[in-house]
């Protein structure tokens, strides 16, 4: 039996689960960790100088920055080429613009006013709109949900959260630290795989060299699920709560899904591109701290 072959300077083994780079000068192999290189920062490296050659050779040499409107900021003949969603000319271009008024757009309620009354357009309250032409005149009753809802005060939402102070080390502490989430890099669109405890000590960095978006970590299966209630209109209508299956009679149970709870942690310039939700599925947002900007776009048939 062969022995495992032993790298790094912690004189421990190769392990896949653990982002490891490789030196471009003595070509052996090291746990990103024990080397202080993140693997959302290993991109930017063009040629990595381990801890034992980087005193002979100088420190690692990073890509030269040749544009700031292209994921690839590297890219060589980036001139003629289009700004890339994400990127800092691209964010930058985003703030500046001027957009219509939202209220045209959106719906204004009272926590208390967000119920199954309202949502199957039969709300006690009539909230009608009518239009006359010809003589005639009619009314109709809205369909509850047909534009995004607005409500700024909490209260009539049943809606459980964390008291304040509640900071991204708790999260840390009630989901765990070795839980492995999906990041987006926003600069480039793409995702990277880390520890939470990588990225709340990115989050908390005096100096960040990219800009992370945390938008997928679904914590209904951790400690943190049992500070956290939706609002209880939302349960209502949650069609996993209420149809899944819990014992169908000729096959086993169905795995139910955990789609129900996310924690979504940004920093400043943090941008997910325009999308539809998973199904079609609606969402709830609640902002404990800090700011969210929406932009909205109302479905076309294509």
């Amino acid at each position: 039996m062969a022995l495992d072959v032993i790298y790094c300077l912690c004189g421990q083994s190769s392990d896949l689960s653990r982002f490891m780079i490789q030196c471009d000068i003595c070509k052996d192999w090291f746990h990103g960790r024990c080397v202080g290189v993140r693997e959302y920062q290993a991109v930017d490296i063009d040629r990595f100088h381990c801890p034992r050659c980087e005193p002979y050779h100088g420190p690692s040499v990073l890509k030269a920055r040749l544009n700031w409107h292209r994921h690839d900021y590297s890219e060589a003949d980036a001139a003629n080429k289009a700004v890339q969603t994400g990127t800092q000319v691209f964010i930058k271009e985003l703030r500046g613009r001027h957009f219509h008024s939202a209220e045209k757009i959106i719906t204004r309620l009272q926590g208390s006013e967000l119920n199954l009354s309202y949502i199957a357009g039969d709300d006690a309250g009539g909230r009608e709109k009518g239009g006359g032409g010809g003589g005639g005149e009619e009314s109709t009753t809205t369909t509850g949900f047909t534009q995004p809802i607005l409500v700024e005060d909490k209260t009539g939402l049943d809606l459980v959260i964390p008291d304040l102070p509640f900071s991204v080390m708790d999260v840390e502490t009630y989901v765990g630290p070795d839980h492995e989430v999906d990041v987006i890099d926003v600069q480039r669109q793409t995702d990277v795989k880390m520890r939470l405890h990588e990225f709340i000590e990115y989050f908390l960095s005096p100096a960040r060299t990219t800009v992370l978006n945390l938008i997928s970590l679904e914590f209904s299966g951790t400690s943190l699920s049992q500070m956290v209630e939706p609002p209880s209109i939302v349960r209502k209508l949650c069609w996993v709560n209420s149809s899944w299956p819990t014992d169908p009679p000729t096959a086993p149970p169905l795995s139910r899904p955990n789609v129900s709870k996310y924690c979504l942690i940004g920093v400043e310039n943090s941008y997910t591109d325009f999308h539809i939700d998973f199904g079609g599925t609606s969402v709830w947002y609640h902002v404990l701290w800090g700011e969210k900007v929406f932009y909205l776009i109302k479905p076309t048939p294509a």
